[in-house]
């Protein structure tokens, strides 16, 4: 029978839709719907997203899930939360409701198929407190794997106000993964030269996630908190071509913390992160494994997206250690 530790593939970028949580979020909805049989949209608050199918697709339909998995080679798959619904931003309440019967609805579908699917839980960030709280919940109650949350935040992340989140992680010994969402959704706007021809999506989101990076490096994050696994989708964004300034920068630049100040020390902390290999392009992937190793590489498809990338060859030895990965940074080696 298949299972996280026999799996010879783990996908851990895989978002799911649920029907379940639509209108959970009051006026900020989500709602589903359709102007025609080939105009299917999303709202979420004032933002709308056009042409993108959720119902009656793999992102909504399990059974779809199961079987695109099966033709795309992938053994098991991480489940994520829609980077269109974080809803960091909206008042606390509502965004304590809404993750609460997200993970709710999460948890009850990964549980009907064990052997495939397992979850990671939505958190109202904005109320570090409850987020604590919803992580601790979702951990130990519903039996989720660790905390997936969006890269802007009300708070920075490094501020000191999130080193209880933080903590909490590291005392439930789960991992924490950061997706970027599009600017503008529930939180503020993003730069007007990223909404033509999806650059928010195309550039935003690499700039986010070195800058996600970057914030818990500089921040201290990492060195406050010795344990802390975080893992970034897309490779780490532009992280891997900015390294070396980055790196040069606590050297030199004032402002650098005396932690920072030695030999390696930028690249030390850098090789702790977790990065998909969702960069398309194995260049890139070969630099990211010069950065953090090739133990810290794991299979990412953006699963059922349009940028998801063919077959997954299960037998190649590089998907098997990047499921060993996973089974590590999730701790669920046997």
């Amino acid at each position: 029978m298949m299972s996280m530790q026999s799996a010879r593939s783990i996908d851990i970028h895989a978002h799911a839709v649920l029907p379940g949580t639509m209108g959970s979020a009051g006026d900020f909805g989500p709602e589903i719907g359709s102007d025609g049989p080939d105009k299917p949209w999303f709202r979420v608050g004032e933002y709308r997203l056009d042409g993108v199918r959720y119902s009656g697709s793999a992102f909504m339909d399990v059974d779809l899930r199961l079987q695109s998995m099966q033709a795309a080679g992938i053994d098991f798959q991480v489940l994520s939360p829609n980077p269109l619904t974080y809803f960091h931003h909206i008042e606390p309440h509502l965004a304590i409701k809404y993750c609460r019967k997200h993970n709710d609805e999460l948890a009850a579908l990964v549980s009907q198929h064990p052997g495939r699917l397992a979850a990671l839980a939505s958190l109202p960030m904005q109320s570090p407190g409850a987020a604590c709280n919803e992580l601790e919940r979702a951990v130990k109650e519903l039996g989720m794997l660790g905390a997936y949350i969006g890269s802007e935040l009300p708070l920075a992340l490094d501020s000191e106000e999130l080193d209880d989140f933080y903590a909490t992680l590291c005392k439930l010994n789960v991992p924490l993964f950061i997706h970027p969402a599009p600017p503008g959704i529930d939180g503020p706007a993003g730069d007007k030269r990223l909404q033509r021809f999806e650059l928010d999506i195309m550039l935003g989101f690499a700039s986010q996630e070195a800058l996600t990076i970057a914030t818990l490096i500089l921040g201290g994050v990492m060195v406050r908190h010795p344990t802390l696994d975080v893992c970034l989708s897309h490779g780490g964004g532009a992280i891997a071509v900015i390294a070396e300034r980055l790196a040069d920068a606590t050297r030199r630049r004032p402002w650098s913390p005396d932690y920072l100040r030695q030999d390696g020390a930028f690249e030390t902390l850098l090789s702790r992160f977790w990065l998909d290999n969702h960069v398309h392009d194995d260049g890139v992937l070969r630099l990211l494994e010069h950065y953090v190793g090739p133990g810290h590489i794991l299979l990412g498809t953006n699963f059922s997206g349009w940028d998801q990338p063919g077959m997954v060859q299960a037998d190649d030895p590089r998907t098997q250690q990047m499921a060993d990965n996973a089974r590590r940074l999730l701790r669920t080696s046997s």
